[in-house]
């Protein structure tokens, strides 16, 4: 099986680092990016739709079947933001795209980033965690062939992508280090899209993605 993918936040560090991936892997045939902007992305395998509202993808669902993979990788952090509008930004929409693609291709296999210590009892304290455990409950409730929860916490930037946050440029020198000291909370990039091309491709026993399970499922 090639993967048809649509992938969504490939203007963000964590989808650019996995459009790279695909772009990259021969079991990877065609891909799809929806942005509101431009990613600014040119390759023989990709197209671009850019399109203002995520809340409804009615008026290109024409153009969203045939796809049997979906990397969600759209994401806002919650710093100083109130809950209905994280709620809005990141349940809403990415159910509004899945739900779309869930009746157009039953045999999709959703693969979505969400984070370390994501609330799949949505009852915590944590207003993101609760918020990214309901998506991802309800993502795994849709009628698909197979849908994964990857939650990373540290990634290692990919070399030469330009939508590296800030954050982890400063980090840049401590990763190795971090990664030695607390290989259970660092991935790479890199590894995040394998991971994702490889649960697509060949499945894993376990529903919700944790690092180590991110990092094994890279080198198969």
């Amino acid at each position: 099986m090639k993967i048809k993918a649509i992938i969504t936040g490939s203007t963000g560090m964590v989808g650019g680092g996995v459009l790279h991936e695909c772009l990259n892997h021969p079991e990877v045939e065609s891909v799809l990016v929806i942005n509101r902007r431009t990613c600014n992305v040119q390759h023989p395998k990709l197209k671009e739709i850019i399109h203002s509202d995520f809340s409804d993808f009615g008026s290109i669902e024409s153009a969203l079947s045939g796809y049997n993979a979906a990397f969600l990788c759209m994401g806002v952090s919650s710093v100083g933001m109130k809950e209905e509008k994280f709620r809005y930004l990141t349940y809403d929409l990415t159910m509004a795209l899945a739900k779309s693609l869930a009746k157009l291709n039953p045999e999709i296999t959703f693969t979505y980033v969400s984070g370390a210590a994501t609330d799949s009892s949505e009852k915590g304290r944590s207003m993101w965690a609760r918020v990214k455990g309901k998506t991802e409950n309800d993502l795994l409730k849709l009628p698909v062939k197979q849908a994964y929860m990857f939650r990373p916490a540290i990634i290692t930037p990919t070399k030469g992508l330009k939508n590296t946050y800030t954050a982890y440029k400063v980090m840049k020198p401590l990763l190795p280090v971090f990664r030695f000291l607390f290989p259970n909370y660092v991935s790479s990039l890199r590894e995040l899209g394998l991971a994702m091309i490889h649960v697509t491709l060949n499945g894993y026993n376990k529903k919700v993605l944790e690092v180590k399970d991110i990092v094994s499922l890279a080198k198969e």
